[in-house]
């Protein structure tokens, strides 16, 4: 299999890269497969049709436009190479549930074929639950007021109710779509093809096992029920079947416990390296990058992704540093994690350079006007290689970079990506280290060394597990939803120090001065007339149990 081809009606002006197989002539282009190509009419694994946009509408010089052309059949192919979404099956049958009334039904049962379907019909009115995925549909009905299961595989309800229909397999049906409707319910049967758009890391997840309802902003923003909880266990449940590929739970994960298959942070890493010295414009598939004629001056170079709402700000940051230059969003639609990202950097560029860093543009004429005005940032470049780290970890050291020992102030965060920084009464803290064991992003460390208790603001996720783990009232608290543009933020700060202390027999050094003081003061009174007791307050566990074997206390 050749690796790149390029089709073309008519003949290039200009040559391409020797690595790509360019035709005019589509029977020829079509007796081979390709990995990449710029049109659907080759046999190939990906179409990358941003390949014939920039052709068609940049204003680059030739050498630099064949050199982009190769660049954007490479970052085609590390796309297709890194790719986790892949592909699944469902087999399912033809029992279908068709909720209707007697009159909107014949509408429907007129279209069908005699046994075309193992048809189930019901009035909505009896209509209890809907559960399942699709292929595994179960529907509880009132049967003379006692439950009834139906087992169906797929449902057709005339003017469906909306909370039902964010599941695969559910149709909401009028007299103006049947035919579609249809068409849906024959192209399912036998078999449903999905990917899995989303992978999970349990361990860093702020809400996995934890014992108090943290965080699943995940649950919350997916529009069908593709993420679901499972509040019994803390965990999170994935229906892949059910998920449309749209990625908006990725961008409001705030420890990277979510990424999207597709394109995976490595992946992106990687890709970015290509847009250095590059005008970056970022276009979604479906915002139809085959049909836009555009001007694109010089240093456009179009960054074609499938979902849209995937984009976070460590995303946007690490295509805004690498380039050196401002971004170009094309979307019609901002979900809620890419405009919290949009608006935290944009505040954050506006303080350190007086521009934003993603110009966003929802219609052609925004878009063409955003091209125009797109220019690179000076002195705003870097790059380091942040594979493998993670979410927090990428953002803390570029947006460190970015600072420097400079001071900008602060920026809010919220509502849908969050920031925060840890406060700790040191006088009330014992360092029994509660909230070190509750992080599990690495934010609050202890160090053996010193005793000391350490947070770094910039990885915190502010979920509030620490403060909620806190064994202490009043001890620990988060400020919510802020980054401060000082060094300070991105270094670990000390919330609590503390000492050993010694045992009062033999020396050994067994607990912190402030819990054994704290321990002290709580059973002192109840000690205070035997003063070896008392004396037992002060000693490690072997010394106490000799002073009462040695006295006879055991018992008493």
């Amino acid at each position: 299999m050749q690796e790149y081809v390029y089709y073309t009606k008519e003949a290039l002006e200009f040559p391409l890269h020797e690595s790509i197989y360019v035709s005019d002539n589509l029977e020829e282009a079509s007796n081979s497969s390709y990995i990449i190509s710029n049109t659907n009419e080759t046999n190939s694994e990906v179409i990358a049709n941003e390949i014939s946009f920039y052709i068609k509408n940049s204003k680059d010089p030739l050498p630099k436009k064949i050199d982009n052309i190769k660049k954007l059949y490479d970052i085609a192919l590390i796309k297709f190479d890194n790719a986790k979404d892949f592909p699944h099956s469902l087999q399912i049958e033809n029992k279908v549930l068709l909720i209707a009334n007697e009159d909107d039904s014949k509408q429907f049962l007129q279209k069908i074929q005699k046994d075309e379907f193992d048809l189930f019909h019901i009035d909505e009115t009896i209509l209890k639950s809907i559960n399942g995925n699709i292929g595994n549909l179960t529907v509880v009905v009132d049967s003379n007021n006692k439950d009834v299961s139906l087992q169906v595989d797929q449902i057709v309800w005339f003017d469906a109710k909306e909370e039902y229909l964010d599941r695969a397999g559910v149709f909401n049906l009028s007299i103006n779509n049947i035919d579609e409707v249809l068409k849906s319910l024959r192209d399912n049967i036998v078999q449903v093809n999905y990917k899995n758009f989303i992978t999970y890391d349990s361990s860093i997840c702020q809400y996995h096992e934890r014992r108090e309802d943290i965080c699943a902003k995940c649950e919350e923003v997916c529009p069908t029920i593709a993420i679901i909880k499972d509040e019994t266990k803390r965990h999170l449940e994935f229906s892949h079947v059910d998920c449309l590929g749209c990625g908006g739970c990725v961008s409001v994960c705030p420890s990277g416990a979510l990424d999207y298959a597709p394109m995976d942070k490595n992946s992106l890493f990687e890709i970015i390296q290509f847009y250095k010295d590059t005008n970056p414009l970022i276009i979604p598939t479906d915002m139809g990058i085959e049909n836009l004629e555009l001007s694109l001056k010089e240093n456009v170079f179009p960054f074609k992704i499938d979902g849209k709402k995937f984009l976070d700000e460590v995303l946007f940051l690490s295509l805004v540093q690498t380039s050196g230059s401002q971004v170009v969003f094309y979307s019609d639609i901002l979900s809620k994690g890419v405009s919290d990202s949009i608006r935290i950097l944009n505040e954050i560029y506006q303080k350190k350079y007086g521009k934003d860093a993603v110009l966003v543009a929802s219609n052609e004429d925004e878009l063409q006007k955003a091209l125009d005005e797109v220019s690179f940032i000076p002195n705003s470049s870097f790059n380091f290689n942040q594979q493998d780290m993670r979410k927090r970890e990428v953002f803390s050291y570029r947006l460190k970079n970015l600072v420097g020992d400079n001071d900008f102030g602060r920026v809010t965060t919220g509502p849908n990506i969050h920031y925060g920084v840890v406060k700790v009464n040191e006088s009330k803290c014992t360092l029994c280290l509660s909230c070190v064991g509750a992080c599990n992003v690495d934010a609050i460390t202890a160090d053996a060394n010193t005793f000391e208790l350490k947070i770094n603001p910039s990885l915190c996720t502010s979920c509030g597990y620490c403060e909620v783990t806190c064994a202490e009232e009043d001890c620990l608290s988060i400020e919510q939803d802020v980054i401060d543009l000082n060094p300070m933020f991105f270094k670990e700060n000390v919330l609590a120090k503390d000492t050993l202390f010694a045992c009062i027999e033999c020396g050994k050094e067994f607990a912190t001065t402030k819990a054994i003081e704290k321990v002290a003061a709580m059973m002192k009174p109840f000690f205070a007339s035997n003063p070896i007791k008392e004396k037992t307050l002060y000693c490690c566990e072997d010394c106490k149990a000799k002073l009462m074997i040695k006295q006879g206390l055991l018992d008493a």
